[in-house]
């Protein structure tokens, strides 16, 4: 089978995943644990560039992180904290999953593309840095989103112990 197709196929399961995460994550209160760790995780993946198959010129990777960034603008847009009660959560976005399928079927048609005159290798090196600098932008912006709210969270709690009195 064609490793295009094949590493597309696989590309449309972790989306579906990735979907139901994002749907599960949303019931229950986030925390800067689980903000932080997908993108230390992920970093495992950079030892693809041991094998220097996949290994990228200066401008491939340029180009990688460029369009990841550009990218990562529309997952920022579509992540929101909310405080309910005394917790942080993330909210539910209709726009997230439209999102996801339109970045899928971008990469996907943009993998068959640029297959044609760039190795698989380099291309996998590529479109893996592409992916990690979205995430990592991302999860930035939700990291600094989720600070702001544990600050304001945190000004509450000083109000009320401040004014309460106890008869």
């Amino acid at each position: 089978m064609n490793f295009v197709l094949l590493s597309s196929i696989v590309a449309v399961f972790m989306m579906i995943g990735v979907t139901f995460v994002r749907l599960k994550a949303s019931a229950k209160p986030a925390s800067l644990k689980k903000i932080i760790l997908p993108p230390v995780f992920m970093s495992t993946g950079a030892l693809m560039y041991i094998v220097p198959e996949f290994r990228l010129t200066p401008q491939e990777m340029a180009e990688a992180i460029t369009v990841g960034l550009v990218f990562s603008v529309l997952l920022i847009k579509t992540s929101k904290f909310e405080i309910r009660g005394q917790e942080i959560y993330l909210k539910r976005s209709k726009a997230f999953i439209f999102i996801l399928v339109g970045l899928l079927a971008v990469r996907i048609g943009l993998k068959a593309y640029l297959s044609q005159s760039i190795s698989y290798g380099e291309l996998s090196g590529m479109f893996f840095l592409l992916a990690f600098s979205m995430i990592v932008s991302w999860r930035i912006a939700m990291y600094r989103s989720y600070k702001k709210l544990e600050l304001e969270l945190k000004k509450q709690d000083d109000y009320y112990d401040k004014n309460v009195k106890l008869t």
